[in-house]
């Protein structure tokens, strides 16, 4: 509901290990029913971030903490309402698929009919309506991680806390479960907030995506804006964009920016352009799909005012769906990406509303 009060807030966090700063003056506020991911590489302070949420971890220092409106600092993790699934499920292997899934109900003192009744909703819910009597060891992985979903499910938590849940999976059940996850969000309308290393799992997933490094939120957005307008060199690189160069800023204005590499001058949507002023050093940065290559011997050239540059293809690389060339070029080493094993050119051209220029940091 507009206006409604978030579900969560964090601010000014901040997690010290000796002189190692975890996390750093974080702040978050999450809304009532969003899908948000903490994305970043390893030590980047997003699962100390989670574990602060769900009561794993005590912080340093923090401001303000609130579930639902509630003021959670110092509570243990117990009386929160929040749920937690880990990577490898943590799930009792003597208990029965039924048992484990009323675990939570039975020690907040639930009746034995109420915890059936739940638990076979909740397997309805993840798709394994006939699993309630099998043993843990039965299971597949995936199975084993539907069934540590329902667990967390049935209790009917504020936020459900997903950290790292399909590292353990194999490629496909990975797949399957991002669409897993993306169902039950929208079925239940629970606040989810997932920690993850990968990219396709942010993007794939979340409705929005704070992405965190060193200890500090480097951008927050949708990831539709994080992967198309990165706000700094380590968020181009992050994010995938194969092509990312460095030079300064030549020019800009309110549409285009344009930058000096290798006494080439590239032009580009301006990001963050607040921080940019002439002469600064800026990262240029364009997507391997969005590069295109040409004769330069051909009439009718395709450039037209595109950024271009004369190129020679080095290797060639198959990658299933769609083919990689790299291109030695005068302002370094480009990637093409081509849907089929076509001809390369010896011009190398990208448009400036598919090139995004901004701040190295």
């Amino acid at each position: 509901m507009s206006g409604a009060s978030p579900i969560l807030v964090v601010r000014d966090a901040t997690r010290r290990f000796g002189s190692v700063v975890a996390l750093e003056r974080v702040s978050l506020s999450v809304a009532r029913g969003e899908f948000v991911t903490l994305l970043g590489p390893s030590g980047s302070g997003k699962t100390t971030l989670l574990r602060i949420v769900a009561g794993l971890e005590e912080p340093t220092e923090i401001a303000e903490l609130r579930i639902a409106g509630l003021d959670v600092r110092g509570v243990p993790a117990n009386h929160r309402n929040v749920a937690t699934v880990f990577q490898h499920y943590g799930l009792f292997p003597h208990m029965s698929v039924g048992e484990n899934i009323e675990y939570g109900l039975l020690v907040r003192k639930r009746p034995v009919e109420e915890r059936r009744r739940r638990a076979m909703q909740a397997l309805e819910l993840v798709r394994l309506p006939d699993k309630y009597a099998r043993r843990v060891h039965q299971l597949s992985g995936g199975e084993r991680q539907r069934v540590a979903l329902a667990r967390a499910l049935v209790t009917e938590p504020d936020i459900l806390l997903l950290d790292e849940p399909l590292g353990a999976l194999d490629e496909r059940l990975r797949r399957d479960m991002q669409v897993e996850l993306l169902r039950l969000q929208k079925a239940l309308g629970t606040t989810f907030i997932l920690v993850t290393h990968s990219q396709e799992e942010a993007l794939t997933m979340s409705a929005r995506v704070v992405l965190l490094n060193h200890g500090r939120i480097v951008q927050d957005g949708s990831p539709q804006a994080l992967f198309d307008r990165p706000r700094s060199r380590f968020v181009a690189d992050f994010m995938g964009i194969e092509n990312v160069l460095e030079g300064r800023l030549a020019a800009i204005d309110r549409e285009t920016a344009t930058a000096m590499v290798q006494g080439v001058a590239l032009r580009g949507r301006p990001i963050a352009s607040d921080k940019l002023a002439i002469g600064d050093p800026v990262f240029v940065a364009v997507r391997a799909e969005r590069l295109c290559t040409e004769r330069v011997t051909s009439s009718g050239t395709a450039a037209g005012d595109a950024n271009a540059v004369r190129c020679r293809a080095r290797l060639k690389i198959y990658k299933g769906n769609f083919y990689d060339t790299e291109l030695d070029t005068p302002i370094g080493t480009l990637v093409c990406r081509q849907a089929d094993d076509g001809p390369i050119g010896d011009r190398a051209f990208w448009h400036p509303q598919h090139c995004v220029i901004g701040p190295l940091n």
